[in-house]
């Protein structure tokens, strides 16, 4: 064996991929929730009823070249399948909020 085939002999049997500590797997109840709420998604231009067809709980509005959806997303499951969606239809998200109540002072 040369001294290029010893040195990749070598390496071969020292090579070690760096991995992450492993995780705790947790209980549903210890991880962080996404509670209900009303959210409001800003998309950029104007949906037309098929794209609209894709979000049927929730309610559009537009606001000059942009269409806001409005309604109640369940969890975060729910949030990033509305999210999946949009990116899925090639449209480009603008905002996400979530619309909290007001208090009463």
């Amino acid at each position: 064996m040369n001294i290029a085939e010893q040195r990749e002999h070598r390496h071969a049997h020292n090579h070690r991929i760096p991995a992450s500590p492993a995780h705790q797997a947790g209980l549903q109840d210890d991880r962080v929730v996404t509670p209900p709420g009303l959210y409001a998604i800003r998309i950029k231009g104007r949906l037309g009823a098929t794209a609209l067809s894709a979000f049927p709980s929730m309610v559009s509005e537009l606001k000059g070249g942009e269409t806001v959806l409005t309604g109640l997303i369940e969890d975060r499951s729910a949030l990033f399948g509305v999210v999946a969606q949009i990116e899925a239809l090639g449209l480009e998200l603008l905002e996400l909020r979530q619309i909290r109540e007001k208090s009463s002072a």
